[in-house]
């Protein structure tokens, strides 16, 4: 892999693990302002609707500075912020300066991914999205550990131990080299206009599919699940809690052993068989999840579910890197998986609560089998063919 992608997937590392030792105690940071679950919970909402609402213009910011100073300032931006946050003094400011850094994370995700993509040639795509994916896995998963050590001493220190973690990122960025937008094995080619990339069957299946991710992973998993013990495993919230961490837990730890193998799959067989297998894995496995009556049943419904994942973590991102449309195509699919995310979580809490556990999850799997059925309409040569033609 090219010295970028190592850079790149440390900058990963080092991100996750400040936001996997925060994200369990924000909520709570939040309630200790005195205000109510859905106050708590528009805090994480306001972190991802800043992120969409900031993505187009990304784009635009690239284009002017260059991705390593946009990457670099985003990650500041998220440091300040964060600092701040722990600092607050009621809910107003947290949730502003939440939104803040909202802004931030798209910067330096966009730039990001841009420079991932643009560092590899087609034929290694899916492994270098492998390793920027997992980098961010294994940051989430040693992050909420880290995360209870942090907060034994103040619930406020995770968010300057955040705020650490992100300054030794924006040091990795400074390791990053030049590239192309258009790629490496394109050095003379620009990048497609951005409406002929819309039109792109495959990058029209890629942001379907990462906004099915957002959705299922945000709302459908990490939202019902807990839930879904409380209800009907658990025997009590503190029993409820450390089932749903450690069936988590090993479901994480099955997508990180796999995402490598997937990248390398991806790039040898193409994207299209691997953005419908994945699809079609993670939607049966959560078809499942609400007949669980037992953790180990439902551990293993998530394990297959992290495999189904950890295809669909490489070959889209990949596929984007494929249609040769530089920053704003990034943008755009940032903006598909962010806006899952914040729709996924309200939808699915609102199904489960009004018509029940089955139907909130059947509609989660509904959304990856319409992730399948645009990845089926991918060319069968999806990642080989010449960028600048528009297939389907």
């Amino acid at each position: 892999m090219p010295r970028n992608v190592w850079v790149l997937s440390g900058i990963a590392l080092a991100v996750a693990v400040g936001f996997g030792v925060v994200s369990p105690v924000l909520p709570m940071y939040a309630s200790s302002f005195g205000v109510n679950e859905f106050a708590a919970g528009a805090v994480i909402a306001a972190f991802a609707l800043m992120r969409f609402v900031a993505a187009p213009v990304v784009g635009r910011l690239d284009d002017k500075f260059g991705h390593r100073v946009v990457l670099m300032s985003g990650l500041l931006i998220v440091a300040v912020s964060s600092a701040l946050a722990g600092l607050a003094r009621n809910y107003a400011e947290l949730i502003t300066l939440r939104g803040i850094g909202g802004v931030g994370s798209a910067m330096f995700s966009v730039a990001g991914m841009t420079v991932l993509l643009s560092s590899v040639d087609a034929e290694h795509r899916g492994r270098a999205s492998g390793m920027w994916q997992g980098g961010f896995l294994v940051g989430a998963v040693a992050g909420p550990a880290l995360g209870g050590v942090f907060a034994a001493i103040s619930i406020r220190a995770p968010f300057f131990f955040y705020a650490g973690t992100l300054l030794v990122a924006a040091l990795i960025t400074l390791g990053l080299t030049p590239v192309n937008v258009a790629g490496p094995s394109q050095q003379t080619t620009a990048a497609r206009p951005f409406g002929e990339v819309l039109r792109d069957v495959r990058f029209q299946a890629a942001c379907l599919a990462h906004l099915a991710g957002g959705w299922n992973n945000n709302g459908t998993r990490s939202t019902l699940v807990p839930l879904f013990v409380a209800a009907f495993i658990g025997a009590s919230t503190t029993e409820s809690a450390l089932l749903t961490g450690i069936a988590m837990a090993v479901a994480a730890g099955v997508q990180i052993v796999l995402v490598m193998p997937s990248g390398y799959v991806v790039d040898k067989v193409g994207r299209r068989i691997p953005m419908i297998a994945g699809a079609a894995i993670a939607g049966a496995s959560l078809l499942l999840m609400p007949f669980a009556n037992e953790i180990w049943i439902l551990t293993a419904a998530l394990c297959v579910y992290a495999a189904g994942s950890a295809l669909m973590g490489t070959a889209p991102a990949a596929t984007v890197g494929d249609t040769a449309g530089g920053d704003r195509a990034v943008a755009a699919y940032s903006m598909a998986g962010d806006l899952g995310s914040i729709a996924g979580p309200l939808v699915a809490g609102a199904l489960a609560a009004a018509i029940g556990y089955a139907p909130a999850f059947a509609v989660g799997a509904a959304i990856w089998l319409v992730s399948a059925l645009a990845s089926a309409r991918m060319p069968r040569s999806d990642f080989v063919r010449d960028p600048g033609t528009s297939p389907g």
